[in-house]
């Protein structure tokens, strides 16, 4: 039997239908999104999720300066995320219950707040933190803390509270903990590279660089000149660019 143009486009048109139908169904099965802590979004997180770089860009910066977003209204001032895909993205975020418990309780001094027991906390350094206040923690035992301690002792200190998340055995739930207890003070003395006149040799001395990067480091800036900023060292062979942000406060330009 002889098929007309529009029976053929017909039959295509339904083909098309399914083919559709069916990518929006795994589309949505692929990004499914389950309750989170909005605090955490990671770049690779954030993507998934919708944002635009520099959404997730104003999120890590607020984040560096140790601050939390307690709500969704708070996380879409930090971020200027559209109201479109806050509505999305919103019901799923999952704050610990203390934060919802104190909001009321919360005292504007600095590093001081109320738990939900409504006994005043007042935070203290990470870097000075001792081995018995680490372990007060819930979540922290006798290794771990020694972990944390040997980790900063490899730096000379913590520049931020997001360090612990790569810290072997930290867990996001035990770095919740840690943040209600501990600050960064952003007095610390801290050991600085300078990017752009250390060798190779001294370069890998950095707890971040290995032998290989600095080796990639020296050689772009004897092909390239210096670097002007952290941006420069993201397109280094093998950097940690998800924690770029964190060694770039222990780098001078």
């Amino acid at each position: 039997m002889k098929h007309s143009s529009n029976d053929t486009d017909n039959e295509w048109l339904l083909v098309q239908s399914e083919i559709d139908s069916l990518n929006v169904v795994t589309k949505q099965e692929k990004f499914k999104i389950t309750p989170f802590n909005p605090n955490f979004i990671s770049d690779y997180k954030g993507y998934l999720l919708g944002m635009s770089v520099k959404e997730i860009d104003r999120l890590h910066q607020f984040r560096l300066e140790n601050n939390f977003v307690n709500s969704a209204k708070e996380f879409q001032n930090v971020t200027k995320v559209s109201d479109s895909l806050l509505k999305v993205i919103s019901p799923n975020f999952k704050f610990p219950d203390w934060v919802n418990d104190n909001k009321k309780h919360q005292s504007n001094a600095s590093h001081k707040f109320y738990n939900k027991s409504q006994d005043l906390i007042v935070q203290k350094d990470i870097n000075t933190a001792t081995k018995e206040e680490l372990m007060a923690i819930y979540g922290i035992g006798d290794k771990i803390s020694d972990i944390i301690l040997q980790e900063k002792d490899k730096f000379g200190a913590f520049v931020s509270m997001d360090q612990l998340e790569y810290v072997w055995g930290v867990s996001p739930e035990v770095l919740s903990l840690l943040r209600k207890k501990f600050f960064v003070n952003s007095n610390t003395q801290i050991i600085k590279y300078n990017i752009n006149n250390l060798s190779t040799k001294e370069l890998a001395k950095f707890p971040y660089f290995r032998y290989n990067i600095a080796k990639e480091i020296v050689t772009h800036r004897s092909m390239n000149g210096d670097f002007k900023s952290i941006d420069d060292l993201t397109k280094i062979k093998g950097m940690p660019n998800e924690k770029i942000k964190i060694i770039a406060l222990y780098l001078e330009f």
